[in-house]
């Protein structure tokens, strides 16, 4: 037993979504949710529900089973032909295989978790789809094995609310992307005058509420860590003061030559 909380949120995290990875495995829906137990296709505003019905048919049954997020981060984050995409908290692989088709042959989708059977059950996705520009990894979204500027776009769906330290993820976010590259993602955020209390009170942090930081946290942590034209959308809200909302941020570019006029 430890009394370190960000290693206690690690571990349930690890435990709470390796079983979902199980169950998808053995063809049963996974779970996630505020409250309850909220599996498959959800109504109310979580899983595989938020997709196109069309991409979901490319896919094979048990990345759409997996389905946790609470939106579709890679449409969010406009991913072009040839760019390299990263996907924090990758989970059954659903966006990681979403991206590599959206950035095609010349392009590379990333995937990191930390959870061991997830990255089993991704890799198997992958395999299954006959996808060959993905690589999933193993590591944490604080501490991503990648280095410097070896991407152009972070995405992550409903994965940085359950970390314990947040402005290592975003610090992570901006050492990861190349000078001008940018991020995309869905996430819960609480309305600002929500207390840590009451997001406690409104659903566990497994379950996407508890560790949701609300609008301003979110926007001075992403300024913070260097991002600029930070933008936060609310798209629907499964819990009351608790929204899932779609980020968007940049790196600056690297700044020209003196005397150089602007692009």
């Amino acid at each position: 037993m430890t009394n370190d909380p960000t290693m206690t949120i690690r571990e349930e995290v690890r435990e709470h979504y390796g079983a979902a990875a199980r169950a998808a495995s053995s063809g049963s829906d996974a779970c996630c949710g505020p409250a309850s137990c909220l599996c498959g296709p959800s109504e109310d505003g979580f899983g595989s529900g938020l997709y196109d019905h069309a991409d979901l048919e490319r896919l094979p049954d048990a990345a759409v089973l997996a389905s946790l997020g609470c939106g579709n981060p890679e449409a969010v984050a406009e991913l072009r032909e040839g760019e390299t995409v990263l996907d924090l908290g990758s989970g059954g692989g659903i966006d990681v295989l979403l991206s590599a088709t959206r950035v095609g042959p010349t392009g590379m989708a990333y995937g990191v978790d930390m959870v061991d059977e997830m990255l089993e059950l991704a890799r198997a996705n992958a395999e299954a789809a006959g996808a060959g520009n993905i690589e999933f990894l193993r590591g944490y979204i604080e501490d991503v094995p990648l280095p410097d500027g070896s991407v152009d776009v972070v995405i992550s769906n409903c994965v940085i609310n359950l970390s314990a330290d947040k402005g290592s993820v975003f610090g992570e976010m901006f050492r990861l992307l190349r000078p001008g590259g940018r991020i995309g993602i869905s996430d819960m955020v609480a309305h600002d005058g929500l207390t840590a209390e009451e997001r406690l009170a409104s659903g566990s942090f497994v379950g996407c509420i508890a560790g949701a930081l609300s609008h301003e946290e979110y926007r001075r942590g992403l300024l913070d860590a260097g991002f600029t034209d930070v933008e936060l959308t609310p798209t629907h809200q499964p819990v009351e003061g608790i929204v899932a909302a779609l980020i968007r941020a940049r790196k600056p570019p690297e700044p020209g030559p003196p005397g150089a006029r602007p692009a």
